[in-house]
């Protein structure tokens, strides 16, 4: 089994399903961490999704880019922002306090990201940061929009491992992240029949009952001239 630790702000459902159905590794043990490549480097963890820029990156380290993250914003709830509901420019909150913004090395520090929410759940300022990492965090009182600005850095989440601790299982993965057929893995898992196919459907949907079929009506007689 494969250990991952994946930065707050991913979401990799699809692939630890992808890699558990496709595979004969016996699946990942994942966790949501703030900083997943720290484990990584100290040898606890097989692999992380992680936030790049990341200034510990070096040659001890396999890399592998995988997507851009959107740039979101994060405004009070009920506020004329929200109500706009539309991907917003800097002239859009000039004026207001910018409680975080994501740093100029493009590196995101989600713990004075948490406590910027905070006080944008108390209606002051807004919070500049990847979206998906403002969906994870912001609260009841907080929203999340689209937010348009040049001038803040680019972030991008990647797969991360030590050299030294590549392996079929670890490749696999990469595979499915990048999105490979199940037919290019290493250790593929046995086809399934049709019937199991179908049992395992049922089983991810809640196994829900087939309606029974409806009674056959009786043939009409026609009537003799």
């Amino acid at each position: 089994m494969l250990s991952l630790g994946f930065v707050t702000g991913v979401e990799p459902d699809k692939w630890l399903r992808r890699f558990r159905e496709n595979t004969t590794h016996g699946g990942v043990d994942a966790r949501g961490l703030d900083d997943p490549l720290d484990p990584v480097l100290a040898g606890e963890l097989d692999l992380a999704l992680i936030r790049l820029p990341d200034s510990r990156i070096d040659d001890s380290l396999h890399v592998i880019e995988l997507y851009d993250e959107s740039l979101g914003i994060a405004v009070p709830k009920d506020s004329l922002f929200e109500e706009a509901g539309e991907t917003l420019v800097p002239r859009d909150v000039e004026g207001e306090i910018v409680n975080y913004r994501t740093a100029d090395d493009g590196s995101v520090d989600l713990a004075e990201l948490r406590a910027a929410l905070q006080v944008v759940a108390a209606n002051v300022g807004v919070a500049v940061a990847p979206r998906p990492a403002l969906k994870v965090l912001s609260k009841k009182q907080v929203v999340h929009l689209g937010y348009d600005d040049p001038t803040v850095p680019p972030t991008r989440i990647a797969l991360a491992f030590l050299r030294d601790s590549d392996s079929d299982a670890v490749q696999d993965f990469v595979g499915v992240a990048k999105g490979r057929g199940a037919n290019s893995s290493r250790q593929a898992a046995p086809k399934r029949s049709a019937r199991e196919k179908t049992l395992a459907k049922q089983e991810r949907r809640g196994a829900a009952p087939k309606k029974p079929p409806a009674p056959r009506r009786g043939r009409r007689t026609r009537k003799g001239k």
